[in-house]
Order: structure tokens, then sequence, then C-alpha cells
């Protein structure tokens, strides 16, 4: 059997592998000033802060950028001994795509990215807390020139436009006008769905959400579900920030953040069981083993969602979670108002159909609507058709189109999310990929794990999670998302297991079987 291309230290291929662990730990670094930018620094710390992320990140380019790393990468595909290994083939051929695309960036365009978007965001959790979007229009401005000098410089894709040079940050190979098809296809879908539910179901009671919780006893609730999903607590955290977020920093340190509000039972429940898709995604990307090379990274950013939308809502949304979770609460909460729920008003409160002003708290239907809105608003904003003073008049005109709501302030509306401060054009639309994704993993999987219900009433979620650990995680970046939904499911992807699954289960929640 001959040895793997890495056993002797002395290869082109060993010495490039030495060199990725090295930036990936740089990288590491950056991932946990991050966290603790949002998590534990004091907000005096935000300008120094900028220039940390600065240097770091023009240090990681020069390293992912420099002459050697060309040269190793260059040397190993030119040894047939190496191409002839599958691991190290799939290294090479997604090496070649990033550091053809990381050279034609400059390093000071780096620099000032990582600098201008660590203040923006300082920026914009005090422009959220105020309503005050005049005060972070500047710095989104900025952004917006320079996700555009960054477009330009990665360059458009053939027949492309420049929103698709950014969007292969995420999601690589998918195009703009790819999206606009599989939208249009889902929106055609969607809209009539919420309309007939809206107008001729019975609307479930939700009026049992409003009862209040301690934020203790919901972070020991959550806690105690994220434990139980798989988490490793001895090699991740679960934390507060404005904005739920999973940082995955390297092998054994997967940080979680999730947001509480007393007033509602379950308040911070689907945010942290979202992150928690996140973070199992990550303890089980091969990192230990494989540190820095592509086959312990995310296959996308929309894979990557579908493991946090299946768990928040094809599982946590669904009738058997719920028989296991709803009496693991009740043993927590001593209210009588909470010992008087069922599994069934609280089913159907939770699959709700019911437009709402904060995506996050948005239902599995109108949801997709949300992330629509946002990928044309962004889009217009990179081709310079949408200034951006004006993008809270856009916001607000098709909020009242798509989803029939008024914005009462810029807080609930234009600055509700953090992603535009972080420069991170392109990202939304992963979040609908990913529910289609999801959709169509979770057919296969139940076709494959016909006790899943049952275990899911036990709370059991082992099964489960280990159909993702063999068909998703384990395979990092070895296939593309097409490549990996293809061969976990049997097909390539389309809009219609996310609209069957919607129809089956929310017609019974109207009474509309």
């Amino acid at each position: 059997m001959p040895e793997a291309p890495e056993s002797d230290p002395k290869t082109p291929y060993a010495q490039l592998l030495a060199e990725l662990r090295e930036v990936a730990v740089l990288s590491s670094i950056n991932s946990t000033l991050g966290w603790d930018q949002e998590v534990m620094m004091p907000p005096a710390g935000a300008g120094l802060r900028g220039e940390q992320a600065a240097i770091l990140s023009t240090l990681i380019h020069e390293r992912r950028t420099s002459a050697r790393m060309g040269e190793l990468i260059a040397a190993c595909e030119a040894d047939a001994d190496v191409m002839a290994d599958a691991d190290a083939a799939a290294n090479l051929r997604n090496l070649r795509r990033d550091y053809d695309r990381a050279t034609r960036l400059p390093t000071e365009l780096v620099r000032e990215m990582a600098e201008v978007s660590t203040l923006a965001m300082h920026r914009w959790r005090e422009a959220r807390e105020a309503a005050d979007f005049p005060g972070f229009a500047p710095w989104l401005e900025r952004l917006v020139r320079l996700n555009r000098d960054t477009a330009h410089a990665l360059g458009v894709p053939e027949g492309g436009e420049l929103y698709d040079a950014l969007l292969e940050n995420y999601e690589p190979g998918m195009r703009a006008a790819e999206l606009d098809r599989v939208f249009g296809e889902l929106r055609a879908g969607l809209v009539p769905l919420i309309r007939d539910l809206r107008e001729n179901g019975t609307r479930p009671d939700t009026a049992w959400m409003r009862i209040p919780l301690a934020v203790d006893a919901q972070v020991a609730f959550n806690r105690a579900v994220v434990e139980r999903m798989g988490f490793d607590f001895t090699a991740g955290r679960l934390d507060v920030s404005t904005h739920p977020f999973c940082e995955g920093a390297g092998p054994g340190d997967t940080r979680l953040t999730t947001r509480y509000d007393e007033t509602l039972l379950l308040s911070a429940l689907h945010g942290t069981v979202h992150e928690t898709g996140h973070g199992l995604y990550e303890q089980g990307l091969p990192k230990a083993e494989r540190f820095g090379q592509p086959l312990a990274e995310a296959a996308s950013m929309g894979i990557h969602e579908s493991q946090s939308r299946m768990w928040e809502n094809f599982v946590a949304r669904g009738r058997p979670f719920w028989e296991w979770a709803l009496p693991e609460l009740q043993r927590r909460v001593t209210d009588p108002a909470v010992g008087r729920l069922d599994v069934d008003t609280v089913f159907r409160g939770l699959n709700q159909v019911e437009p709402n002003l904060i995506r996050i708290e948005s239902d599995e239907a109108t949801y997709n609507l949300h992330i629509m809105l946002r990928f044309d608003l962004e889009r217009a904003m990179l081709r310079g058709d949408l200034p951006v003073p004006e993008l809270p008049g856009a916001w607000n005109e098709r909020f009242r189109a798509d989803l029939g709501l008024e914005t009462p302030s810029e807080r609930e509306g234009v600055l509700q999310d953090i992603h535009w401060s972080m420069g991170a054009i392109g990202y939304f639309p992963t979040y609908t990929l990913g529910n289609l994704y999801a959709a169509q993993l979770w057919e296969a999987l139940r076709g494959d794990l016909p006790e899943l219900d049952d275990q899911l009433r036990r709370g059991e979620f082992g099964g489960l999670l280990g159909w993702l650990r063999t068909h998703v995680h384990a395979h990092g970046r070895r296939y593309t998302a097409p490549e990996l939904c293809q061969r976990a499911t049997g097909r390539p992807l389309s809009h219609e297991p996310l609209l069957r699954y919607l129809e089956n289960k929310l017609r019974p929640v109207y009474g509309m079987e």
C-alpha cells in the first residue's frame, strides 16, 4: 500500500500542509478576537480591535498569497503520486481555486476591509440600539464601496454580474441569475400557501408564548437541549451576544452565542438550536487531523445553513421533539401556566404562519421572503442602483409589498441584522439555500432512519447526528455543495422538497388536512 503523500515531512505536500496549518492558527486568533468583540470586549476597545483585525488579516492574506504557497501548490499539482491520492487531490483542487482568488485581492484592500468592518460592527450596535440609520449609513457606504472594489478585483465570472464575484465567497459556483430562478420557483409556491393558510385556516393559539421565564431558567433549559443534541461542551461554549452566532475557531474550540428575552417563554430556544446546528457541523469536521486543509472546512455556507435550519425547524419545531422537550421544560419550571401546556398547543403555536418584522423570529414559510428582500436590496446597492441613504425607504416599501407590514423603526427594520456591518454582502441567499438543502437532506435521512420520530420523542438525537456526520460533516470540501447534495440525496437541488415539507406540515397545523 503506498504511503500517504504527507508522510514524509520533506515533501512539498507535507510542507504545504504545515504552511496551511500555520495560516489556520493565525485565522483562529482572528476568529477568537471576533468572538471576544461580540461577547466580552468593552465598547472603548473597538478602535484597538480594528487595528488588531487589520494587522492580522494582512498577515493572513500575505501568507495565503505568498510566492512560497503558490510554489508548493504548483509542485504538488505536478507530482503524479500526490495527485493520485484522493484526499490530496481534493485539497489541491480547492487550494488552487482559493489561491487564485486570493492573489487577485490587493493587500491594502484586505486590510481596509478588516479594519472598517470591525469599526462598522461597533457603530451598528450603537445605531441599532438608538434606531439611528443615518449614524450608520456612512459606514455602510464604505463597506458597499469596499465590496464593489473586492468584486472587481476578484473578477466577474463569464456571463455573470458583479454580485456573483461576492456570492462565490459563500456559495462556490452559484450565480445571481440561478438564485433568481430558484427563488422565483419557491416564491410561486410560498405566496399562495401563506395566503391560503391565513385566509382559510384556523389560527393556532400563541398566547402561551408570552408566558415570562427568567433568563437563568432559559439558560439552563437551553444548555440541556444543546447538550442533548450532541454538542460537546468540553470543546465549546454558549454565551450571550447582540446577534446570535457560531464561531468555529479550530479543533476543540467552537463557540455559540444567543440572546434572551425574559418576557417570552422560548425567546432564545430556536436561535440557540440554530447556532448549535452550526456548532455540530464545526465539531463534526475532521479538524483534529486536518486543521487548515479544505477537507476540514464546510462545503459552502448554504450547506452550513442547512445544518442549522434543519435542527432549528425540522427538528425543534416538530411534534416528536416536543413530546420529549415539553416534559423536560415542565420538570424545570414551576409556573402553573407552563405546567398546563400540552404538546399539540406548543407544536401548533410554534408553526403559526404570521409575517414578522424580525427575520430570525419568522416562521418557516415567510422567512424566505425576508431573504429574497435582502438579496434584492444588497444586489441593488452593489450595482449602484440603490444609494445607501435610500435603503430604509426601499426596505420599508418591500416590507409592505412582500409581508404586509409597516416598519415602526429602523431598529426593527434595516438595522436588525449584523451582516452588512460585517461587510458580508452575498451571504443572505445562503439561508434560503440552506432551507432548500435541509429539506432535501431531511427527506433522504428519513428514508434511511425509519425510527427517527420515535428516537426524537425519547430525546435521542444520535441517529440523526450520526447520519449528518456520515453524509455531510465528514466530507468537508471534498465535494461542492451540489455534488454533496446529489450524493446524499440521489438528486440535484430542487425547490420541491421544501414546498412539500411546508405543505405537509402547515396545512394540518391550520386544520386544513
